[in-house]
């Protein structure tokens, strides 16, 4: 630990310390250790996630403006859902709605990852993407 001598006005010198201390340091980690925690938690729910928007965006990369059919789309759906080995939604669950001029394609859903003893994280996620004939 840092110590800083200060003079008095009276001649005499005294000595101040500065840092942290072990308990603060405790807290600090600890705190730190929590967040980091709660990150690598949360990392295969998003990695997850970035596979389903990945499929959802292909679906349009692939059909768009081809004329493609609703039963196209799913079936699409659901060879790259087996490619990406996507767990927490299946592709049945993935919605093919048709709308004026096409059809949106819609992966909604909701992803529980426990944290510590009876907290957990509860992550929900829509994404959607239009598919133009």
């Amino acid at each position: 630990m840092a110590q800083r001598l200060l003079i008095n006005a009276g001649g005499g010198m005294r000595t101040r310390q500065a840092g942290m201390t072990t308990l603060g340091l405790i807290i600090l980690v600890s705190f730190i250790g929590l967040f980091a925690f709660g990150f690598l938690r949360l990392t295969p729910v998003y990695l997850n996630y970035f596979k389903v928007a990945n499929v959802v965006d292909g679906a349009r990369a692939e059909f768009d403006s081809k004329g493609a059919s609703a039963g196209a789309i799913r079936k699409y759906v659901q060879r790259r859902f087996d490619i990406e080995s996507v767990s927490e939604i299946r592709a049945a669950d993935i919605k093919v709605v048709a709308v004026d001029g096409g059809f949106e394609v819609q992966a909604q859903y909701s992803h529980k990852a426990p944290f510590i003893a009876n907290v957990s994280f509860v992550v929900d996620f829509d994404k959607r993407a239009t598919v133009r004939r």
